[in-house]
């Protein structure tokens, strides 16, 4: 099922979060899904979301003080969260991975594991303007990991983070642009939330934008040729 993906920022800070998530579900034949830092998903706004919701993503970025450390938040807070969006839908957790968190990677499957998360989504550390992107050693690190993973939760990897990682294309006629395409604040589509390339949406719709940034990569990838 195509999916309505909503992220952030923080999307539950948007007043009329529930309200998008509702009008969706009823009007649409797209899957919701959100990814949040868990904090503000109370009971109360569980119950608002129940049946508009088709999955979460919760990001959890190491465990107990490395969590607190990274992300500048209470850990049991986080996990009040979880417990408030397993009542309402499937969710997974994400784990952006770097230095600090390589190495508690062990303990994040069993966390998932035991909250009940269906998937463990790995985010290997993307260069940007305040962080470097993952170094050698922790990209053999975390290749090494995923290798002699036995848990029961399933691994997912970013598609900017997969170089070197064992993965499988559930859909081999849906790659790159055709799967996935980001839309930031601003109306720009992008083929990811790091590609410094995109397409304004104007009044002509997403999908003419789509179709622009389609024939750019195209024509870039001619010109390399």
């Amino acid at each position: 099922m195509p999916r309505y993906r909503i992220g952030g920022g923080e999307p539950t800070l948007h007043p009329d979060f529930v309200d998008i998530c509702k009008r969706v579900a009823a009007e649409t034949r797209l899957a919701v899904t959100f990814t949040t830092h868990g904090h503000r998903l109370t009971p109360q706004l569980a119950k608002r979301l129940k049946g508009s919701v088709h999955f979460a993503r919760i990001s959890v970025d190491g465990v107990g003080r490395t969590y607190e450390e990274q992300r500048g938040r209470r850990f049991d807070s986080l996990l009040r969260g979880v417990e408030a969006i397993a009542s309402v839908s499937p969710f997974g957790i994400n784990v952006v991975v770097n230095e600090r968190t390589v190495v508690e990677l062990d303990a994040s499957a069993e966390l998932a594991q035991e909250i009940g998360a269906s998937e463990l989504l790995l985010l290997p550390q993307q260069a940007t303007g305040k962080v470097a992107g993952l170094d050698s050693v922790v990209g053999q690190a975390l290749q090494q990991w995923v290798c002699n993973y036995k848990g029961k939760v399933r691994l997912a990897v970013s598609e900017a983070g997969a170089s070197g990682l064992p993965t499988c294309d559930p859909l081999p006629d849906e790659q790159g642009l055709q799967a996935y395409a980001h839309i930031d604040a601003s109306g720009m589509l992008r083929a990811s939330s790091y590609a410094p390339v995109g397409a304004q949406i104007g009044d002509t719709g997403v999908l003419s934008a789509l179709r622009r940034l389609k024939n750019t990569f195209e024509i870039k990838r001619e010109t390399q040729t």
